[in-house]
């Protein structure tokens, strides 16, 4: 049987295209795996001592880190530790101080005592003072700008909270070159007798954006009733003066002191907040920052409890994931208060919002003794860092180990973080 040549070229080209959609289903599979296998980004961890000290007086607290990019050794950034004292007395803490490293952690300063953000008297014997610090690189200004809230102290050293802003955002700057800091001015906020008579933007991650205004998340409460709610407050920074712009939903829940110590991330394009309650973490989304999805509790991807509870976890944005840094049961950590050590690390699902079980690592060990409040931040594109403090107050230490040593918790990276420079 003989085909004419319109009929022959017909079939070649349909050939040609059921081949070519064979190849380019076959591509797309071998994409699609490719893909799947690159959802999860191998990294390392390491950890080790910043310095140690060890006495009945105090241990030293919530130690968290920034880079000052350019300002290290051979181009690479200075990375400055703000940590203070946490004295005898229950969250009673000594003004600031700060470390600094020029060669990416091999050496560091003593810590050293601010001056300008010192304890400063009160009236009727109190002290004034700011905890709860966390440092940022503002590049908007070329400015390191230390977020933390102040609080009154009795002269027995408990807080109180009587008086409309007792609890306020205060901020400070330093200067990279001269290592100067500022003293702390405090953030004016509205209906500081009503809905914000106390306002607590600590243990935070925020965040700076494109035009230079600021992410803070904070949370708050009125004059009467124990638990919090948080939200994020739009400000505007100029290098000198922090200004309230707006905030937006403000998130509760009942019991377990509402939700507090938020930390804001951004990834990918969308915005990611986890809170603390007392008996569970929670986390929720958003397209802008300020306008949130409904909370959800943290799980794995098995779909069990993640066990983090009353304390803080933090986020590490890599462009290539996104990772969660935090503390839980069911680590044979039940003797450890709150089960507050190890501080692990982990891939998150950004889109089920899911911590992802297999990923999970133990960043700072456990060692008889809970670690305090911690901090996490990208310093390099191979390298983030959590940065924590054991919780020991003794004098003596610990027959596991601890010795009142301040850590640096290296997360090392398999592929460089585009999202650092």
């Amino acid at each position: 049987m003989r085909m004419d040549m319109t009929t022959l070229r017909s079939i070649r080209v349909c050939l040609r295209t059921m081949l070519l959609a064979a190849c380019v289903s076959g591509m797309s599979n071998g994409w699609a795996v490719l893909a799947a296998e690159e959802t999860v980004l191998p990294y390392d961890v390491k950890a080790e001592p910043v310095f140690q000290e060890l006495t009945p007086a105090f241990c030293w607290f919530h130690p968290r880190v920034a880079p000052l990019p350019g300002y290290g050794k051979e181009g690479q950034p200075a990375v400055v530790m703000t940590i203070q004292k946490h004295l005898s007395a229950s969250d009673h803490y000594s003004g600031l101080y700060f470390l600094r490293t020029d060669d990416l952690g091999k050496t560091w300063t003593r810590p050293t005592e601010i001056p300008e953000l010192a304890w400063q008297p009160g009236e009727n014997n109190e002290t004034i003072a700011v905890c709860d610090v966390t440092p940022g690189w503002h590049a908007p200004s070329g400015k390191l700008l230390a977020i933390g809230i102040k609080l009154r102290y009795s002269p027995k050293g408990d807080q109180l909270l009587d008086k409309p802003r007792s609890h306020e955002c205060a901020y400070a700057t330093y200067d990279s070159k001269t290592q100067k800091w500022t003293k702390w001015k405090m953030l004016a906020m509205p209906e500081t007798d009503g809905r914000f008579f106390l306002v607590s933007p600590g243990c935070v991650q925020w965040l700076v954006n494109a035009d230079g205004t600021l992410l803070i998340p904070t949370y708050f409460r009125g004059p009467t009733g124990n638990d919090y709610t948080t939200t994020v407050l739009h400000c505007s920074f100029d290098g000198v003066e922090l200004k309230y712009l707006k905030h937006g939903d403000e998130l509760a829940t009942k019991g377990g002191r509402g939700f507090v110590e938020p930390s804001l991330a951004l990834y990918r394009g969308t915005y990611y907040l986890t809170l603390r309650n007392d008996a569970a973490a929670y986390v929720t989304t958003s397209q802008d920052g300020l306008y949130f999805q409904p909370v959800k509790k943290w799980t794995f991807d098995d779909g069990q409890d993640l066990g983090s509870y009353n304390t803080q976890a933090h986020w590490l944005v890599h462009s290539h994931g996104l990772f969660l840094t935090y503390t839980r049961r069911g680590a044979n950590n039940d003797h450890i208060a709150r089960n507050r050590a190890p501080i692990f690390v982990a891939q998150v699902d950004p889109e089920k919002l899911q911590v992802l079980r297999k990923t999970e690592r133990a960043l700072l060990p456990e060692r008889g003794v809970m670690l305090g409040n911690f901090g996490a931040a990208a310093i390099t594109p191979t390298e983030s860092w959590v940065t924590d403090a054991e919780y020991i107050l003794s004098g003596k230490p610990h027959p596991k180990g601890a010795d009142g040593t301040t850590w640096l918790g290296r997360v090392q990276w398999s592929r460089p973080n585009q999202l650092v420079k």
